[in-house]
């Protein structure tokens, strides 16, 4: 049994052998061919008498090429005319007496900031008002409280301090001229003015 065993072992390590030095080449169809340019082989020795098998030719394949994709060119922002980042800055108002932001005036300047700060070259005034209640002096200094309220919520938000100029009003440019709790609470603001 012994032999029997030695004896395949023996034929199969012969077919292994003789299937390894026979290994087929890959031929190539012509229909599936790249295009190539020929190169002209080049210069070898002379063979020797060993070589019984011709050389295929050298031949030179087209390099892949990457698709080009179109890139979009880079727009730059329109830098907006006065009028138009004019119309961007939201008016804030107040409460009586008071110079403290509300919830919707902080929300107002977070957007009014957004714009100025892709506009850097603009510069802004904000102007302080008041309703007609209580004296032209205290007036004055609650328009400035005001004024100066919404220009240090805007420095902490990132706009340049330089950029921000404030003045007050008081009382002397409301607009509306009624005299009642609608007509006072649209006089108590702070407008965003685009300055040169």
């Amino acid at each position: 049994m012994r032999k029997n065993i030695a004896g395949c072992l023996v034929v199969l390590c012969m077919g292994a052998l003789v299937a390894g030095g026979c290994a087929k080449k890959d031929m190539v169809k012509p229909e599936e061919a790249a295009p190539s340019v020929t190169a002209p082989a080049p210069e070898a020795a002379k063979p020797s008498k060993e070589t019984t098998t011709p050389k295929a030719p050298v031949t030179e394949q087209t390099p892949v090429r990457e698709p080009v994709v179109a890139q979009e060119p880079v727009r730059e922002t329109p830098k907006a005319t006065t009028g138009d980042l004019q119309g961007q800055l939201q008016k804030i108002y107040f409460n009586f007496d008071s110079s403290d932001l509300s919830e919707d005036s902080r929300n107002i300047l977070t957007r009014n900031a957004e714009y100025l700060s892709k506009q850097p070259s603009i510069k802004i005034r904000i102007e302080g008002n008041c309703d007609e209640r209580g004296s032209d002096d205290y007036n004055m200094a609650l328009g400035e409280r005001r004024a100066k309220a919404a220009k240090d919520y805007l420095v902490n938000l990132g706009i340049s301090s330089e950029r921000i100029s404030i003045i007050s009003y008081g009382e002397e440019k409301p607009v509306d001229a009624g005299h009642d709790e609608a007509a006072w609470a649209k006089n108590r603001r702070d407008e965003f003015v685009v300055v040169k």
